[in-house]
């Protein structure tokens, strides 16, 4: 996968290819040069992991000196082979999709993949590994090590000649030596002339579908719901909103920004599951208005899972909801759309998924550890509540900090307003749950009802909270019909 970005960056995305084909330099210079672009950083990495291993292996079996270089030899044969093979790779992919897309995709499986890989341990109990289900796994990666298998020769070839055994060691290091070099050459070569031939620069171009004149028919229930909302939201609203849901489907890095907090609300959604749902309360020696409201908490635990998750959705779409018109903002400046109405339509774009993702983790914990309906309205209503005020203060921040002139879109929403969006929503977050969550917590161990508690807790944390998203837009509205401006 290393060799595979990388080559896709310097063959593709970089830019200088047409550049490097037309100066006065051999192609196979050219090529040779942005494979070795690929191979560092993946050899390097080898190198990290590899040598303490294997120069350990080769210092406790006691191997004779000549195992040690024909290790770094081994491995940069293999690790010429794996960019080869990633090259040809590549161009096949870029043949049928963008390299563009190819790269966002990429990024996203990285990202999900490395998150995954550094939470499973969250979920694992070892101390319920036996020793028999250990020994499982290591039999089955032993199986690799078999005779025919091309994947094993250089391991076998570099421990006989440790041991001593020259004719299999120098018969297998110089098979599996040359095999590396015969794919690296062949690699190149076929890379090298299909790259030169265009081949990878044609996408295969499917026949348009034919577009069906059947009227859709649609149910009472969904053409009552598609009235209300034509009702509600005015048609200018309805439009900038649509059209900036379609900007962010077709940039899968807006969605690459989600990866962390997603998979970090997983893992602590299925610990809190996998917990029962108690508290733990110690020996219970402590008071009984502690005990209780530690009770208490654990039933509104799923609300900061909850927010956590859409808060960095929530942000990321706030800071950049300006910012990404670019140069075409100007097509907003001079349309018949007032300033409350961009505003607005800005504001929905970045508050409406935040809180979908929120509700949705709400209700799975929910359907899977029930806790009565006030809890789950109640739940509901802060989630709704704290999104809106996350969404006023980053939209504030994006609008004093509205970058129209970047060439890359992770630059939209970076320097101090973005880092000063993520400090005060957070502060003011904290501030909103405090004041959501006191009364919740501390006003039943007084004798006041669940109900009455909730109620006070909405009053405070609301007010707050619906302060945090007027306050701040207020205060950058007379920005915006002067945004653009040199």
């Amino acid at each position: 996968m290393t060799s595979f970005g990388v080559l896709l960056q310097v063959l593709y995305l970089a830019g200088d290819m047409d550049f490097l084909l037309t100066a006065p330099i051999p192609t196979r210079a050219v090529f040779i040069f942005k494979l070795l672009q690929a191979i560092l950083p993946n050899f390097s990495l080898t190198l990290l992991f590899g040598l303490p291993v294997l120069f350990g292996l080769g210092a406790s079996a006691g191997y004779n000196l000549l195992y040690y270089p024909l290790v770094l030899i081994m491995l940069s044969g293999l690790a010429l082979a794996a960019a080869g093979l990633s090259s040809l790779l590549v161009m096949a992919i870029v043949r049928i999709f963008p390299a563009r897309r190819v790269a966002e995709v990429l990024g996203f499986l990285v990202g999900l993949l490395s998150f995954i890989c550094s939470q499973s341990g969250q979920l694992t109990n070892y101390a319920e590994l036996a020793p028999q289900q250990a020994g499982q796994v290591f039999r089955l990666t032993s199986n690799l090590n078999s005779d025919w298998s091309p994947l094993a020769w250089a391991g076998r070839g570099l421990v006989f000649v440790g041991e001593g055994h020259w004719t299999n060691g120098i018969g297998l290091f110089g098979l599996s030596l040359g095999l590396s070099l015969v794919i690296f050459l062949i690699s190149l070569v076929a890379a090298e002339n299909l790259y030169l031939a265009g081949w990878t620069n044609v996408q295969s171009i499917r026949p348009k579908r034919k577009v069906s004149r059947k009227t859709n028919r649609v149910s009472g229930l969904g053409l009552s719901l598609t009235k209300m909302v034509e009702i509600s939201i005015p048609q200018v609203l309805r439009g900038i909103v649509i059209k900036d849901f379609l900007v962010l489907r077709r940039d899968l890095r807006n969605l690459s920004n989600l990866v962390m907090p997603l998979i970090f609300g997983v893992v602590y959604t299925v610990m809190l599951l996998r917990s029962g749902g108690e508290a733990s309360l110690g020996r219970g020696a402590g008071p009984e208005w502690f005990n209780q409201a530690a009770r208490n908490f654990n039933l509104y635990a799923n609300v900061g899972i909850s927010l956590f998750v859409s808060w960095s959705l929530v942000s990321r779409l706030a800071l950049m909801s300006f910012s990404q018109e670019g140069q075409n903002y100007w097509v907003l400046r001079s349309a018949p759309v007032s300033t409350f109405q961009l505003m607005t339509a800005k504001l929905l774009v970045a508050y409406l998924p935040g809180l979908v993702l929120g509700w949705v983790f709400i209700l799975v914990m929910y359907l899977a550890r029930p806790g009565g309906l006030s809890v789950l309205v109640f739940s509901l209503l802060v989630v709704a509540l704290c999104n809106a005020g996350i969404a006023g203060i980053n939209l504030g921040f994006g609008i004093a900090g509205a970058n129209f002139t970047w060439d890359d879109p992770r630059r939209m929403a970076g320097g101090i307003s973005g880092c000063l969006g993520a400090i005060v929503s957070g502060l003011c977050l904290a501030l909103s749950l405090l004041f959501f969550f006191a009364p919740v917590l501390f006003l039943p161990t007084l004798g006041v009802s669940q109900l009455l508690s909730q109620l006070i807790g909405l009053g405070l944390g609301g007010v707050l909270s619906l302060v945090c998203m007027v306050v701040p837009i207020s205060l950058v509205r007379n920005r915006v019909p002067r945004l653009g401006e040199s």
